[in-house]
């Protein structure tokens, strides 16, 4: 893997030395260090055992299933590892690899009861996962392959309650990969295995409800996240502040159960999706970062943000956003700019209304604005694209009706170097963002109650004509099933088929076809 500190820093632009040097700095001390620490943590880990074992004569190291870390107590040694599903699944019209706006700045990564004994607090995350892609392009060419790979990763507990570690390693090997079938993203290019030390981090805890990320390490916010939709997902060299506020006094002090290591989740699909516990209070979530550098999905070396754009510039993006949630309505906004290359700005409202019995409706809306920057880099001219959308959604009992419009017009189609586009009507093959496309989306997700986690969904997304030239209207029809059990032996497994047909009227082709099987089974102790 090629560190970015070996590049060459004389292409970055005007005001954008001092925040890269810093950047890069700590970047590269948390990469000299992160195997010390790794080890450190081994050895740690080990001696506490031994010591233990001197005192008590027993094993004092046992799972805590209740928030997936090992925990002491004085009786006899029993490890448990509790196995827990992705969430994927039928009812949630958010395609997989999107991320709304409310699901940004994910506080509950600092939610950790206030425990000392970080190693007793220490999480691991082994995935095991195997993908089947098999896709026929309007044109006839073929893109295939079949890979299994996936990742392990650690996360501490915080050391003196405030400063917590982590790293993963991912990996894509290829079972069946033809030459001549290139393309598919599951491997590095040529149908090549790749692994990568994907996240190395460290997390400062300055209070309870307000931290710091500094290294390598999975995000997800609207356009920058982990579109976690291949064999591994994206990750970000960054420095992020996230935290919330409360706009009242809650009657429930309680810390909210970590979920989540910072690692990729195969997760924005979920059958009747419990929703999170109701805040007394309303509050206020907050984010404000720079990222300097991206490892696409399926790449083994971090390239400049701006680089993997398409600018032959090594410029960071500066993003910061907020999110209001008051009850079962939220609204919020967050902004990415990126010197020279790009500014996107994104917006978004959620509102749930109950009507009779257990019948309720959910309305939503999101805007997209973005243009060209500074030396407009990216295109070698100015442009601008935008797109609003607005989405209602009816819940009854083990189905989800779904109904969506999006309308882009602008200079440029609209574009999502660094995430899946979170468009409404965005599904498994196209965006419908090009320049002067609507689209509508009919979707209906069904969670079967007689087969413990086997759900699916079918939708219809139809388009109307771009403005540019040699753009032709397309529809686009997806199938999905899958079976994720929820408890027993079988728990943490995942079995997904995917199946997608796009028409496209003009231009003389053939219907796009694409079909993914995918395997996964995770185990978090």
């Amino acid at each position: 893997m090629l560190p970015l500190t070996e590049r060459n820093p004389t292409l970055a632009g005007r005001g954008e030395d001092q925040p890269q040097q810093i950047i890069m700095s700590i970047r590269t001390f948390l990469r000299n260090y992160a195997c010390t620490a790794v080890a450190l943590l081994a050895v740690l880990s080990g001696r506490g055992t031994a010591l233990s074992q001197q005192e008590n004569n027993i094993d004092i190291w046992m799972a805590a299933p209740s928030d997936l870390t090992l925990a002491v107590t004085q009786v006899p040694p029993v490890l448990t590892v509790t196995q827990v599903a992705p969430t994927d699944s039928a009812l949630t019209s958010t395609e997989q690899g999107h991320t709304t706006l409310e699901e940004s700045f994910d506080f509950r990564q600092w939610q950790l009861e206030r425990r000392r004994q970080a190693l007793k607090d220490t999480k691991f995350e082994f995935n095991l996962r195997s993908f089947y892609f098999d896709r026929s392009d309007f044109n006839r060419s073929e893109k295939q392959a079949w890979a299994i790979g996936g990742w392990l990763g650690v996360k501490t507990g915080y050391f003196l309650d405030h400063v917590a570690f982590g790293a993963t390693v991912y990996t894509s090997n290829p079972i069946y990969a033809p030459d001549d079938r290139d393309g598919t993203l599951l491997l590095a290019p040529g149908q090549n295995g790749y692994t990568v030390f994907g996240e190395w981090y460290a997390e400062l805890r300055i209070i309870k409800d307000l931290g710091i990320t500094v290294g390598a390490k999975g995000y997800d916010t609207p356009f920058i996240n982990r579109n976690d939709n291949r064999m591994t997902p994206n990750t970000f060299e960054a420095i992020v502040l996230q935290g919330r506020t409360k706009l009242g006094t809650s009657s429930s002090d309680a810390a909210v159960t970590t979920h989540s290591m910072g690692l990729s989740k195969d997760g924005k699909e979920v059958a009747v999706p419990a929703p999170p516990p109701a805040e007394d209070v309303p509050f206020i979530k907050y984010g404000l970062g720079y990222f300097y550098a991206i490892k696409e999905r399926n790449d083994s070396e971090f390239v400049s943000m701006a680089q993997d754009a398409g600018a032959d510039v090594q410029h960071g993006v500066w993003s910061a956003g907020a999110l209001y949630q008051n009850g079962k309505f939220n609204i919020g906004a967050i902004e990415y700019y990126c010197d020279d290359v790009i500014n996107i700005a994104y917006a978004e409202s959620n509102l749930e209304v109950p009507l009779v019995n257990d019948w309720k409706l959910r309305f939503a809306g999101q805007y997209v604005d973005q243009g060209s920057v500074g030396d407009n880099l990216l295109q070698g001219h100015s442009f601008s694209g935008h797109q609003f959308g607005i989405k209602v959604e009816l819940p009854i009992r083990n189905a989800l009706f779904t109904a969506a419009f999006t309308q882009a017009w602008g200079t440029a189609n609209l574009q999502s170097p660094w995430s899946g586009y979170p468009g409404y009507t965005s599904v498994q093959v196209q965006d419908f963002n090009r320049a002067g496309e609507g689209a509508f989306l009919l979707r209906a997700g069904y969670d079967f109650p007689w087969v413990d986690g086997l759900s699916a969904y079918a939708l219809a997304v139809f388009g109307t004509d771009p403005d540019l030239a040699n753009q032709y209207r397309q529809n686009e029809f997806d199938f999905n099933l899958q079976w994720g059990p929820k408890k027993g032996a079988l728990e943490g497994l995942s079995l997904r088929l995917r199946y997608a047909v796009v028409q496209q009227f003009g231009g003389n082709v053939n219907n796009l076809t694409d079909f993914r099987a995918i395997f996964n089974y995770v185990i978090k102790f």
